[in-house]
């Protein structure tokens, strides 16, 4: 019985390989399934995903392994009969060959990338020539949906070191436009932009952070911005309506990608329509209520995700699964959890809920209209624990840069910021903000950026969070919180210089 199980899996095998790579010919095909996806290609592809399980439980040691410690039993077509795996349970408890196919890793062709160790540790993950092929067509497929034109000079500022999404990008963006790979070095695209002109639709591909620092050092030298059409595509952490807002005084389109050095880097991208629909759940409580529910203040990151490529559950605690959906994957990621908080809409659901109001209706109808792809919804909170809780609320990341950068004249001055949560001598807990400013900024008194920021934060915690305005309401003193400002590379920041990625949580101390 086993065998015949095992033959009819690899039989149907032949033929989901034989129709993805026709469908992973050429970005057209990609596009062409983005806009005309329908709900029976979910149930296609969670048989794949379950298809993928099962194939691993076979030819894959580590995973065998895994499965049998925790008491599983084969059932047809039931892919929560798996368990999830995680980097504590799964990779770091096999090696990677135990973790690759038949337990051999592909040496030609195949690239070792690194995370960038904003959970503790830097992983290691080696990725076979098919593999990065299929990201890198998934990845151009993307872009020339979101950013159509025929003169693309994509400038790609992610770092170029062992992490995935700096080489990826670029090899993927060659496929479809002029690349550059300067790195996240500000003066190489300001030459660069200059040496080639206006002539190019430019796409700056980089971290949001540093998408701010390349804008305020552009407008700190008097780049003639009027000519030139900049857009960008940014990934690797959150960022917020207030930080787009903020780009786009600028770039004419400032998109999103989600990624995991875990798993791909192009798991999910921002369309006209989640922008859309993530700046309406700001103000409309109706549709926020509905989508997100009562309690809930945060306003996620929205993505629309193939579900063919990278198949996403969510478990009982709202944490995301992800199974790569193809063989190609050397070390097959299967209902893998990354720690990711999130919940996930088909299109044809949030359409309905978003015509039961006409004027929220036409609205999705127009920003539909710019990429209209049909493929369902991916709402990210982020990581679960990239939170300070204080007064009963979770502050997040993304809170404390909406109320940095919303409406304050000195947003240009601020290179970065993060959080501690200290004891006071009352033995009181208190969050504080340190925010580092820009390089080139010196300030004689600190008192009035850090007041502003202050009730720029106060404002925006009191307008999102109920517990926190239940905390103002009934104890004045909650508004303390703390905004402390750091010339650059000093205080909390010292540490971090050269590093590619934000660190938002900083160890606590005594104030």
């Amino acid at each position: 019985m086993t065998f015949v199980r095992q033959w009819v899996l690899r039989v149907s095998s032949w033929g989901l390989t034989w129709l993805y790579a026709i469908y992973r010919v050429h970005p057209a095909v990609w596009r062409l399934m983005a806009r005309n996806y329908r709900p029976w290609m979910a149930r296609f592809a969670r048989l794949h995903a379950w298809m993928t399980c099962q194939f691993a439980a076979i030819d894959v040691p580590a995973y065998g392994d895994f499965l049998a410690r925790n008491g599983w039993r084969f059932r047809w077509f039931d892919l929560t009969s798996y368990p999830p795996t995680a980097k504590l349970t799964y990779v770091k408890a096999y090696t990677e060959e135990q973790r690759c196919w038949h337990g051999r890793i592909e040496i030609n062709g195949s690239v070792v990338d690194e995370s960038s160790g904003s959970s503790g540790q830097p992983y290691n993950w080696i990725r076979s020539r098919k593999e990065l092929r299929t990201v890198h067509k998934n990845l151009a497929g993307y872009t020339t949906l979101v950013y159509p034109s025929q003169r693309r000079f994509v400038i790609n500022a992610y770092s170029m070191g062992a992490w995935a999404t700096g080489t990826n990008t670029g090899i993927a963006m060659a496929r479809v436009a002029m690349v550059k790979n300067t790195g996240p070095d500000l003066d190489k695209i300001i030459d660069t932009l200059r040496h080639f002109g206006p002539g190019f639709d430019y796409i700056i591909t980089a971290y949001p952070p540093f998408l701010k620092h390349l804008l305020d050092k552009l407008d700190s030298i008097g780049f003639d911005w009027a000519p030139y059409k900049l857009s960008a595509l940014v990934g690797g952490e959150g960022m917020t309506e207030a930080l787009r807002d903020y780009l786009e005084q600028r770039f004419t389109k400032v998109r999103s990608g989600y990624g995991a050095s875990d798993l791909t880097i192009g798991m999910g991208g921002e369309t006209d329509l989640t922008v859309w629909l993530r700046r309406r759940l700001r103000t409309d409580q109706r549709l926020r209520n509905a989508l997100l529910g009562p309690d809930e203040h945060r306003l996620p990151m929205i993505f629309q995700y193939n579900p063919l490529e990278t198949y996403l559950e969510t478990t009982q605690d709202s944490e995301i699964l992800c199974t790569i959906n193809t063989t190609a994957v050397l070390n097959p990621k299967v209902r893998y959890n990354i720690g990711d908080e999130g919940k996930l809409l088909s299109y044809d659901d949030l359409m309905a809920i978003v015509r039961t109001d006409p004027a929220a209706a036409q609205e999705a109808k127009r920003a539909f209209e710019g990429d209209r792809m049909r493929l369902p919804l991916l709402f990210l909170y982020g990581r679960k624990d990239s939170t300070i809780s204080y007064m009963g609320a979770n502050i997040y990341p993304q809170d404390v840069e909406n109320g940095l950068y919303d409406g304050n004249p000195h947003a240009h001055q601020i290179q970065g910021f993060c959080l501690t949560l200290e004891e006071t001598a009352d033995l009181e807990s208190r969050p504080v903000v340190h925010v580092q400013l820009r390089e080139a900024v010196q300030l004689s008194s600190t008192e009035a950026l850090a007041d502003v920021c202050r009730r720029g934060l106060v404002r925006y915690l009191a307008e999102v969070s109920r517990d926190f305005a239940e905390s103002l309401a009934e104890d004045p003193t909650a508004a303390d919180v703390r905004v402390r400002v750091h010339d650059y590379g000093d205080g909390p920041f010292a540490a971090s210089n050269g590093k590619i990625k934000n660190v938002y949580l900083a160890r606590s101390a005594a104030a």
